[in-house]
């Protein structure tokens, strides 16, 4: 690694293919009794080169927004192959992926009804429904319980059915994602006994859709979604719902960090190490306009100084070189950092460059992706043009 840091400069963000394949495949393995769909949450990394590695394990693509759509079109993804899952959009952003002729999964029954008054049964839909189920690592990724934003309320269920049937609105789909960093399989079953339980009301649908959530390793002896436990109780849940619905139906799964997280690697250079009367700061050429997670959702990143893996270990406390409270780490047990090593903060490959930002005019970095054995630029690092870009200079 130190060699493609030598190569492409620090920061940077690198990404290994294979082990996004491997993870792939391990969901097609613990859920090889069901016909499974797997729907990659494009939020949490949308380089285009990565999505296109991903369409080519044979996964279909969980949209949030019209451009995250229009960038899966141009990776190979196919129309029928796209769940559209917006969130308080302006409806023409709706109308427009029906247009594409992409899946439409409503979570509003505003949106709910002007669809049914422009479409009718001319374009069917999916519901998002929200479950009432809290639960993830981190209330702000947490989207199922009764305060979130996202989906229709389960005890909305009278008011949308009398929408459906007023507008003789062709309901496709049924789809829950109560947040993100779940390791209980009983989670994933509450889901399903609610969606279950609604589900008789429609008659066409073709898929029911758990979302995901499923959580990895960010430290030593952390807990994880068991994959293949989930796969075989959720699995048979499945199958014995729709032998009593009357035929088989698709269960649609959409990960993003689970395929992700633990393929991707942030390369930080470091700066300074600078000594007070209580702490070791180790400062770094990054900051949270490069990996936002640990300072919004205080998430925990490993930390390892590939420059120096034998030296003797000391305590410091790892921080960035924005102009505000900005800490990878604290009080974290590294061989020994010199002015000069590179660190390496892990699983950075979810929510890391997708969430970037060029805050304090720091430029974004660049993007490798390595497949085949080879290290290939993915992203060029910013320029100073690109902060200007789009800009218009007056007097």
């Amino acid at each position: 690694m130190l060699e493609i840091c030598k190569e492409f400069g620090t920061p940077l963000y690198v990404y290994d293919a294979e082990k996004i394949t491997k993870q792939i495949q391990s969901l097609k393995n613990a859920f090889s009794d069901s016909d499974l769909k797997i729907k990659y949450a494009a939020k949490a990394l949308t380089n285009i080169s990565v999505l296109k590695h991903i369409q080519q394990q044979g996964c279909g693509i969980d949209v949030v927004s019209i451009n995250e759509a229009k960038l899966a079109i141009k990776a190979g993804f196919k129309a029928e192959d796209i769940l559209f899952t917006p969130s308080c959009v302006d409806f023409n952003e709706i109308v427009e992926g029906v247009d594409m002729g992409v899946y439409i999964n409503l979570d509003n029954l505003s949106v709910l009804e002007k669809f049914g008054k422009k479409y009718g049964n001319t374009y069917p839909c999916c519901i998002r429904l929200n479950p009432h189920i809290l639960a993830g690592g981190n209330y702000k990724i947490s989207t199922g319980h009764g305060n979130s934003k996202f989906g229709i309320s389960v005890f909305q269920m009278p008011q949308i059915i009398e929408v459906v049937n007023k507008y003789k609105i062709e309901i496709n789909g049924l789809h829950i994602h109560t947040g993100s960093e779940i390791s209980e399989t009983d989670v994933y079953l509450k889901m399903s006994e609610i969606l279950f339980g609604v589900a008789r009301d429609f008659p066409a649908l073709k898929f029911i859709d758990f979302g995901s959530g499923f959580k990895v390793a960010y430290k030593e002896n952390d807990m994880v979604t068991n994959i293949y436990d989930l796969g075989l109780k959720l699995g048979k849940a499945f199958r014995d719902f729709y032998e009593s619905y009357g035929r088989k139906l698709e269960l649609w799964i959409e990960p993003g960090k689970y395929l992700v997280s633990e393929a991707g690697y942030l390369f930080v250079t470091t700066n300074v190490v600078k000594s007070t009367p209580s702490v070791t700061f180790v400062g770094v050429n990054s900051g949270l306009n490069h990996l936002i997670r640990p300072m919004m959702y205080d998430a925990h990143h490993e930390i390892v100084n590939v420059s120096n893996p034998v030296g003797g270990q000391k305590v410091y406390t790892v921080v960035g070189n924005i102009c505000e409270t900005d800490t990878f780490g604290s009080d974290r047990k590294l061989n020994e950092v010199r002015e000069g090593d590179i660190l390496a903060l892990m699983n950075a490959g979810a929510y890391g460059y997708s969430m970037a930002s060029t805050f304090n005019s720091r430029l974004r970095p660049a993007e490798v992706l390595i497949k085949g054995g080879k290290a290939i630029l993915i992203r060029q690092r910013d320029t100073f043009d690109d902060l200007l870009r789009g800009q218009m200079e007056i007097d």
